[in-house]
């Protein structure tokens, strides 16, 4: 057993996975605090007038500067992604990590399940997943663009790679552009399988901060993405077709493009376009927090330049149809690049957001790989 695996093995079992699963590969305040630590000890060195102290203040120094200089070749190729992969600390996704990481350039890209912590929203969320091209486990590793892919209600983030068969729409780009796609994260957002949160902040949890701040975060540190911004895009389909949308309206900052499959018109709990439980389940009665979250609302009163938007859904699908042909030409008028997909008999289904999937794949990357 690894030495410094066995030190921790009377430790509590979740300060342990915590410890195992901090990233490394945005892990600047420590290489900062080497950099200190380092020119504190050769200050303190040259200060102390004892030989023995000076050379085990050197040595000391030393070691920190190497240890310095491999955080920060650590970070720029992203080999070891996690404290546990270093020390061996059995962290609940780093060992899988790492195999994979050894296992040379596949020929397909691999699917990992993995917990996204929720330091910032406290969100209790399921595993995610996530889709790693076979660019990903090149050397030097490539900084890849991301597609956050949203679930509905009810559902899970599986429903992504089962139903919607995405794994197979991204081997399918990735074999005809030399192994290259982005990175797709599917992650939670509601926290349970028939739970509704409209990716809002609200009383059944933070989701909308969960989405827009800790899954960025957290998949940058980890998966050694490009930053969230010009090269990131959220889509996703029904409930998660309008989490999409309202997400990039309200964090443009962080999503430069989205694709919305079958969404509403907006946050609504329920069923429908009804607007009669949305406002006290979702906002707790605040009329000001939903308008802040209605995409008609912000397409009329702000400008998205340089945002991107793709519409896309069936001709049976009446509230959604009605949603994106109001929706995608308020776009258009605030400044976003939009597309609208209409599909001949389309429902309310898999095979409507199979199809949609690889539709709007190819426009979502020319967005996001610039």
């Amino acid at each position: 057993m690894n030495p410094c695996a066995a030190a921790v093995r009377g430790l509590d079992w979740r300060l342990v996975t915590v410890l195992a699963e901090t990233p490394l590969t945005g892990w600047w305040p420590v290489r900062v605090l080497l950099l200190v630590a380092l020119v504190g000890a050769g200050l303190l060195a040259w200060w102390l007038r004892r030989r023995w102290a000076r050379v085990t203040l050197a040595a000391v120094a030393f070691v920190l500067a190497v240890v310095n200089v491999l955080a920060a070749v650590n970070a720029s190729y992203g080999y070891y992604l996690t404290v546990g992969q270093v020390i061996g600390l059995p962290g609940r996704d780093a060992a899988s990590l790492r195999q994979l990481g050894q296992s040379g350039v596949p020929g397909s890209g691999r699917l990992v399940t993995i917990t996204i912590p929720g330091p910032a929203s406290h969100f209790d969320a399921r595993p995610a997943q996530v889709y790693l091209p076979p660019a990903w486990f090149a050397r030097p590793r490539p900084k890849l663009p991301v597609v956050v892919l949203l679930h509905g209600t009810p559902g899970a983030p599986g429903d992504w790679t089962g139903g919607g068969d995405a794994t197979t729409t991204l081997d399918s780009w990735a074999a005809g552009h030399g192994g290259r796609a982005p990175i797709v994260v599917m992650p939670d957002i509601n926290g349970e399988f028939d739970a509704d949160s409209e990716c809002v902040d609200g009383p059944a949890g933070r989701a909308e901060t969960y989405l827009a701040r800790d899954v960025p975060a957290f998949v940058t540190s980890r998966f050694f993405t490009q930053p969230p911004g010009a090269q990131w895009a959220v889509a996703g389909l029904s409930e998660g077709g309008s989490c999409a949308l309202t997400l990039a309206l309200r964090h443009p900052e962080t999503f430069a493009a989205f694709a919305d499959f079958s969404g509403l018109a907006g946050p609504r709990s329920g069923d429908g376009n009804d607007l009669g439980d949305t406002v006290p389940t979702l906002f707790a009665g605040s009329t000001v927090d939903f308008e802040a979250h209605e995409p008609a609302w912000l397409l009329a009163h702000r400008r998205y330049p340089g945002l991107s938007g793709w519409f896309e859904v069936g001709d049976a699908d009446d509230d959604p149809l009605a949603a994106a042909r109001t929706l995608e030409p308020a776009a258009a008028r605030a400044g976003i690049t939009t597309r609208l997909v209409v599909v001949p008999g389309g429902g309310h289904d898999f095979v409507l957001w199979r199809q949609a999937f690889a539709d709007a794949l190819p426009w979502l990357v020319s967005r996001v790989s610039g």
